[in-house]
């Protein structure tokens, strides 16, 4: 009987341990998929829409740094671009208009605002996780990317995934 009991304890406290030693921080998930270090990120806020069967939504999170070490990150890698926003992220971010027509934002709240503020200097990524071909993002049926932002005079970083 103290076996049972002593093998039921070991196999609990195994499964304690695989299951929290392997759990990801989310900041490990933002750096993988972003290609910088953002382990000295602070979260400020953040939110997620993703659900449901296909897992659709929305989800962002911003990070506030102390120092420019994550901008130095992100000046090493080739993948980020420094702003003005190429139109596929102007759209995706802010939406475009003009007098004949308008599109998006697409990464928006539930009333349709944008929800990362208006950046006026930083630098830029854009992941299209759907294909790798050269199609137009914005001319598809549907959408699974991931949008990084960095704010250079606010040092926040805003990574936002959209999945339709």
């Amino acid at each position: 009987m103290k076996r049972t009991f002593g093998m039921i304890f070991v196999f609990i406290v195994l499964i304690f341990t695989v299951t929290f030693c392997s759990e990801k921080n989310e900041h490990d998930d933002i750096s993988k998929e972003l290609g910088i270090d953002v382990s000295a990120g602070r979260e400020i806020s953040s939110s997620d829409t993703h659900g449901g069967f296909h897992g659709d939504g929305i989800s962002y999170i911003a990070l506030q740094f102390s120092d420019d070490t994550v901008l130095e990150d992100i000046k090493s890698n080739s993948a980020w671009k420094s702003f003005p926003l190429d139109e596929t992220v102007q759209a995706l971010v802010y939406g475009v208009s003009d007098e004949a027509s308008s599109i998006g934002p697409f990464l928006n709240d539930n009333e349709g605002n944008p929800i990362v503020p208006e950046i006026q200097n930083g630098y830029y990524l854009l992941i299209d996780r759907q294909t790798n071909e050269e199609t137009d993002i914005l001319s598809r049926p549907s959408f699974n990317l991931t949008v990084g932002l960095y704010d250079t005079d606010t040092n926040i970083l805003y990574c936002c995934e959209l999945d339709t």
